[in-house]
């Protein structure tokens, strides 16, 4: 007795249909207004105007071409998948969509610019699961919605105080590490010798900058890096003390430099390209050596054992 298949669903044509959903989707997302301080912007507006200095998400651009970049990456893929079923899909990628769609209605009956972005990677994802099946969905998802760490968060931002203050106590450490006697009040940092003015631990300053662009690097690295789940897990959880061990550093510099070279270049010049010079090449190495340490183990850090039989059996 032959077992029956379950339908397919075939869209045809599938090309004319997600561009003009693309079409559709891109006019409410960059023309309907209704969101900002006076609900005169588009969503996509309002997430371009939060990239700025008072969010600490000024590495928000990055993300749409990383994004961009990532489906390049994967384009092959892409195209043998969609080559295995050509106009097939499933009605879960509408229902996604359909979702999403949600989100923006709900955005703009509130006002809440963060829920229409977030919905956005919901229609497109849920587009493409629809249009050209699982395959191509399963490519897909991390691209989308990764597009969620380019949306300004608040708890990160009363964060900031947290990491002033902790920034602020372990450049004490690092600066007595180095010899330089240093007196803490609150977010400010002196001289006990007096040889530079009291320099104070800004929000910027605190880390969360560089934390939130640490943890866009590690998550990308993770899904790009060949490993099990959990490891790719770990390797994102890595970026929080990485970028604080950074931050820690590139502060000490400062405050060294200030006490044994010049106080007003390091508090202007060498402030202002420590992150460049200090903070990322020893945060990237950092996140490199623990990618290792999770992809090999210890056995990566093992001198090779010769047993007795390898010894015998090796060339004279």
């Amino acid at each position: 007795m032959e077992t029956q298949r379950k339908p397919e669903i075939s869209h045809t044509p599938t090309l004319p249909g997600a561009i003009a959903v693309g079409l559709v989707v891109g006019f409410f997302y960059f023309f309907v207004k209704g969101f900002g301080p006076d609900q005169v912007m588009s969503p996509l507006a309002w997430l371009e105007s939060a990239w700025n200095p008072e969010t600490d998400f000024e590495h928000g651009f990055l993300v749409p071409l990383i994004s961009l970049g990532l489906i390049v990456w994967q384009w092959p893929r892409l195209k043998e998948a969609a080559s295995d079923s050509p106009g097939k899909g499933a009605w879960l990628g509408f229902l996604v969509a359909l979702a999403g769609a949600g989100f923006f209605i709900l955005a703009h009956r509130t006002g809440q610019a963060r829920l229409a972005v977030g919905g956005l990677p919901m229609i497109l994802w849920g587009c493409s699961w629809y249009f050209w099946g699982w395959k191509v969905a399963k490519l897909t998802a991390f691209p989308c919605f990764v597009f969620w760490l380019a949306i300004p968060v608040p708890q990160f931002q009363q964060a900031t105080t947290h990491l002033q203050i902790l920034s602020t106590k372990l450049a004490q450490i690092g600066c007595s590490l180095f010899g330089v006697e240093t007196e803490v009040r609150g977010t400010q940092i002196f001289s006990v010798t007096e040889k530079w003015e009291p320099l104070e631990i800004d929000e910027g300053c605190g880390g969360i900058r560089s934390l939130m662009a640490l943890i866009l690097i590690s998550t990308v690295w993770a899904y790009v890096a060949k490993m099990s789940l959990w490891k790719k897990g770990l390797l994102c959880a890595a970026a929080i003390p990485l970028a604080i061990i950074g931050n820690m550093l590139r502060l000490t510099s400062i405050f060294v430099i200030a006490e044994y070279g010049d106080p007003v270049f390091a508090r202007d010049t060498w402030h202002d390209w420590s992150g460049l010079i200090i903070f990322y090449p020893i945060s990237l190495a950092l996140l490199l050596a623990t990618h290792s340490f999770l992809e090999g183990g210890l056995r990566r850090f093992r001198r090779p054992h010769l047993t007795r039989r390898d010894v015998e059996s090796s060339p004279a």
